[in-house]
């Protein structure tokens, strides 16, 4: 029997069983299938889909989340393909669609974040799973200490240019449950002109999608001499999948580290 279901860009797609053959383009979201337990029916991700080890190994690699190789695709004869509305292109998504049904998140906020899971776990046939792995990360998000008077956060991307995660971003929503205050006001990605007076207590530097190393550290001390300036982990700030079940933990060290400052 044909079931309908309604994705986060609120477009629907039609599947007529439980997807066997599955198609991932988002590194978070393979991450999720992994431990929803697709081991059998995942066959397509990324180059950077690295989490699991063994499955970055192992499964058919399909190109970029931003450049997809659209035959390997067909080649898989997918009858599902998930991606997202952010990491992949519109031109893309376009092409995919005469494959196989495509379902997309959009996820700008924790709330976005627990909704994909428990579609996704709905959408193959692991709701229960997807309701545990909900749950967890829900609690360890409330479990979060909060801090009084939030300390300004600029959290760089990128470099050459300086790109900064702005506001509207799942990156600004994880600094919020952290109580940090984004010093960036702008929405989304924007370029950070290094003439701005932007003074923020803190600035972190991701260690993805642009890799920043301790040498840039001390290029960004000289750029903001009264914060202090440190890498992050960008996996913890930006993959909204399950792996999102540790980053509260890290993101707990990271507080302690900073309050003690």
């Amino acid at each position: 029997m044909e079931k309908i279901f309604t994705d986060q860009m609120n477009q629907t797609i039609r599947l007529e069983n439980i997807p066997r053959r599955i198609v991932s383009l988002v590194p978070s979201q393979t991450e999720l299938l992994y431990d929803l337990g697709l081991e059998e029916e995942v066959v397509g991700i990324t180059k950077f889909c690295i989490h699991p080890e063994k499955w970055f190994q192992s499964k058919k690699r399909i190109g970029g989340t931003k450049k997809l190789n659209v035959e390997a695709i067909r080649s898989l004869q997918p009858d599902l393909i998930i991606g997202n509305k952010e990491e992949n292109t519109k031109s893309d998504y376009t092409a995919i669609q005469e494959i196989a049904p495509v379902w997309m998140s959009d996820i700008l906020t924790l709330e976005d974040a627990y909704d994909m899971i428990l579609q996704l776990g709905t959408l193959v046939g692991k709701v229960e799973k997807s309701k545990e792995i909900t749950e967890k990360i829900r609690s360890e998000f409330e479990r979060l200490p909060k801090i009084g008077t939030p300390k300004s956060v600029l959290y760089f991307i990128w470099q050459e240019p300086y790109f900064v995660a702005g506001k509207n971003t799942f990156i600004d929503a994880l600094l919020e449950a952290c109580s940090f205050e984004n010093a960036c006001t702008q929405d989304r990605y924007p370029i950070y002109n290094t003439e701005n007076a932007l003074k923020p207590d803190f600035v972190f530097l991701s260690s993805e999608p642009f890799p920043f190393k301790a040498k840039h550290v001390a290029e960004m001390q000289a750029l903001f001499p009264d914060a202090q300036v440190l890498i992050v982990d960008g996996e913890f700030f930006s993959w909204y999948g399950s792996r999102m079940l540790y980053a509260p933990t890290y993101f707990r060290k990271l507080i302690q580290q900073l309050s003690n400052k």
